[in-house]
């Protein structure tokens, strides 16, 4: 081992015999000051901590001022505190000063570039300066934040960043997954709405350029003609989509729903529907929801053994199919079998909670079983739904929409139980 210039200097100048002692007392005088820094490390230590406790409960008192003192008081002891910097950052933000909130950011990134909070504070910053930086940081941010509030804005900041670039798909998927995080909020509702219906309107407007005279477009018209409450304006168009391509997917379907819908208990009617259900079973291989409308017009005609065939087969093709469920319910009740009609009500509830029929129907299944508590609560529940479902439906008639609502109403007199 290279002996220091102190050392050597030392072994020329003492004698031998003085030496050792000298290098005893050099020991400990570098022990000393090895203390003494470790000391003072310990002391800084503990008067940073004491700044940040500080500026914490300023903060809680909401008295920033005072806790910027105390995040000055951290940085004069250590320059390179990122946690500092950050809630320094923070202040200025909610006091939007966001030139000086992002050089605050910038900093604590600098030195931990782990924060994902201040990188989604720096991007938001960012972005209300017309920095085109602002989109990659909330981008590499959004999926990085544990904290609700703050994902949800970094959420709507890259919605509308995106959508004033012109992106309506990552719009709609940035939407998709707020609604997801927090399905009532009522912010991101409303923004999602929107933002789906231009998506739509978009897509249907480059449809209708393409492909005007086309049988999807023919298809689209039938559907909002639908939505609207026309289903004899609504039967034309599926009969002319058909005209153009007689094997369109889906739309056999549709057509006998719309037909069966216009008038359920019109014999003529029923044989129409029940053909182009029949034809949507072999052209689609869609035949759970062919099954139930083939279901619907059998239980119509008081046929139940074949109502029950059709119901069955549909549940068995597609375990989730609320129709089916309800429709088994309805001939067990009437065959009265409560017990087993509660199972699929049960489940038709697993799939759709907010049914408000299925609710209606274990009421009725409960109460025949003199089960009168859980009658009392479903029926409750059947109630406030359909309180609920009946104002959606007085806002859409302002508005001038037919809401769907399919297999989802107060049974009528002929099947109350």
């Amino acid at each position: 081992m290279k002996q220091s210039r102190l050392n050597k200097f030392l072994e020329a100048a003492c004698p031998s015999t003085v030496f050792p002692a000298v290098a005893v007392l050099l020991t400990l005088l570098a022990s000393a000051i090895t203390l003494v820094a470790a000391q003072t490390g310990a002391s800084h230590a503990a008067e940073i901590h004491d700044h940040l406790r500080k500026a914490a409960e300023y903060l809680k008192a909401k008295d920033p001022d005072s806790a910027v003192k105390e995040f000055d008081a951290v940085l004069a002891l250590d320059p390179k505190n990122a946690e500092a910097y950050a809630n320094l950052g923070v202040v200025a933000f909610f006091r939007r000063d966001y030139r000086n909130a992002s050089q605050y950011l910038r900093k604590a990134l600098a030195i931990d570039p782990s924060l994902a909070k201040s990188q989604a504070l720096l991007g938001i910053s960012q972005r209300r300066l017309g920095d085109p930086s602002a989109r990659a940081l909330l981008e590499k941010s959004f999926p990085k934040l544990k904290d609700k509030p703050l994902r949800l804005q970094v959420g709507l900041e890259l919605a509308a960043l995106y959508d004033q670039q012109g992106e309506p798909g990552a719009t709609a998927s940035i939407m998709r997954s707020l609604v997801d995080l927090d399905p009532d909020n009522v912010d991101v509702l409303f923004m999602a709405q929107r933002v789906y219906s231009e998506l739509a309107d978009d897509t249907l407007n480059k449809l209708a350029v393409l492909a005007p005279g086309s049988a999807r477009m023919q298809q689209v018209i039938a559907e909002h003609l639908v939505n609207g409450g026309d289903l004899q304006h609504a039967i034309e168009h599926y009969k002319k989509a058909l005209q153009i391509d007689s094997r369109l997917p889906g739309v056999h379907f549709e057509l006998g729903e719309a037909i069966l819908q216009s008038s359920p208990h019109d014999p003529a009617t029923q044989a129409e529907a029940e053909k182009d259900f029949e034809d949507a079973e072999a052209i689609d291989g869609d035949a759970a929801k062919a099954e139930c409308g083939l279901g619907a017009i059998a239980l119509s005609q008081s046929d139940l053994d074949q109502a029950f065939t059709h119901y069955q087969r549909a549940d068995k093709l597609n375990p989730n199919e609320v129709e089916a469920q309800l429709g088994l319910a309805r001939l067990l009740m009437m065959q009265q079998k409560p017990q087993e009609a509660i199972n699929y009500l049960l489940a038709a509830i697993q799939v759709d909670p907010l049914n408000s029929e299925a609710h209606y129907r274990l009421a009725s299944a409960y109460k025949r079983l003199q089960m009168d508590d859980r009658a009392q609560k479903e029926m409750h529940l059947f109630q406030e739904i359909k309180k609920t479902k009946d104002q959606v439906k007085e806002l859409y008639k302002q508005m001038n929409i037919q809401p769907k609502m399919q297999g989802d109403e107060m049974p009528d007199s002929k099947q109350q139980e």
